[in-house]
């Protein structure tokens, strides 16, 4: 894939933060065209397959997300949910690491769950939507260096 233009030379392929959740591994995989959060079976009992390309709908503390099913030689069955994609937005590896953690922790934080609050039609949003919206957001690279996403500083 090297001199695609969605391909970032800056970063390599890195499984940050994988854990158990529920009977899953949960974490994200971080590659120079995209972050995603990864569900792969930890408990054979717990795992229900898909076809590759269905999509399964999880609660998290912060949140309901799909994950659309995939299938890899090596590792066989897992889910995805697109983080970023591409990620052309990160100057270094180690932002794209240190953001890959950050989402993976917020998820499992309820104080990031979205709020029934309404305004204008809009749900108010939390960080995991922000970081969602920041795909069709460029990021400055002042931002990025100062360590501030979407006008916020973290």
């Amino acid at each position: 894939m090297r001199g695609l233009a969605f391909v970032n030379p800056a970063l390599r392929v890195q499984a940050v933060a994988f854990a158990p959740w529920s009977s899953y591994w949960l974490g994200v995989m971080v590659t120079p065209w995209s972050m995603n959060l990864l569900l792969l079976p930890r408990e054979a009992g717990g795992w229900r397959p898909l076809p590759v390309g269905e999509k399964r709908r999880y609660a998290f503390p912060a949140g309901s997300y799909d994950f659309v099913s995939a299938r890899d030689a090596a590792i066989g069955d897992y889910l995805a949910c697109s983080l970023f994609s591409p990620v052309l937005q990160f100057a270094d590896h180690e932002t794209a690491r240190t953001t890959a953690a950050l989402a993976r922790a917020a998820l499992l934080d309820a104080s990031h769950a979205e709020t029934g609050n309404r305004r204008d039609g809009d749900a108010e949003r939390g960080p995991l939507a922000e970081i969602a919206a920041a795909i069709e957001t460029p990021l400055s690279r002042r931002d990025l260096l100062h360590g501030r996403f979407q006008g916020r500083e973290r």
